[in-house]
């Protein structure tokens, strides 16, 4: 059986990543399910969504002295995204092709998917979009914790090396997406494969 391939968004929040989740699934031509990390954070308790203290045990935050939340993770989001990477790996073992969005906060994911995706097709996009750019959208939208684009902004990118990234202030949703696709159509997908080679899973370890 033929694994699936697997498209995978990196970018902070309020950078555009889940409108080009759903662009992708209307331009490409083989259907992609969308498998991204709100689905998962979701799949939570409501309790764990709504009151601060069971939250920090999934995704914490601190006051940077700069300014902006800098992201904890905690043994729940650890466990949570370790889930994640092999349900998505498991959907493409069988023939699926994956979307998923994803926030790296922590290092250790980054490793962690380039174990669990080993032996995949795995596209790795890079969503980007300047700071002020971040900021302004998360004030606009009402719904997230002002503070967390600074905090992810910086740390977000870290050690990762992408096969196309995507300036979402200077391109459109369906431009990004139509990029993504004319990537997805070269085939040779090689960023997982640098970074291995480079020693980032050990780094990451």
């Amino acid at each position: 059986m033929t694994k699936g391939k697997i498209i995978l968004l990196n970018g902070a929040s309020s950078s555009g990543k889940s409108s080009i989740v759903k662009a992708l699934q209307t331009v490409l031509d083989e259907p992609y399910l969308e498998a991204g990390i709100d689905k998962f954070l979701f799949m939570l308790p409501n309790d764990y969504l709504m009151k601060p203290h069971l939250w920090h045990q999934v995704i914490g935050y601190e006051t940077r002295d700069t300014g902006g939340l800098l992201p904890k993770v905690g043994n729940h989001g650890h466990q949570l995204m370790r889930g994640m990477h092999r349900a998505i790996a498991s959907l493409a073992q069988v023939g699926n092709n994956v979307v998923a969005d994803h926030v790296l906060l922590d290092k250790l994911w980054l490793g962690d998917c380039l174990d669990v995706f080993a032996g995949y097709k795995v596209l790795f996009v890079g969503i980007m979009c300047p700071l002020e750019v971040l900021e302004a959208r998360e004030k606009d939208r009402g719904d997230r914790t002002l503070g967390q684009a600074k905090g992810q902004a910086g740390i977000i990118h870290q050690n990762c090396v992408y096969d196309l990234e995507v300036d979402t202030s200077k391109l459109s949703t369906a431009e990004c997406a139509e990029q993504i696709k004319a990537r997805l159509q070269e085939g040779e997908f090689t960023a997982f494969e640098r970074m291995r080679a480079t020693g980032q899973k050990r780094n990451n370890a």
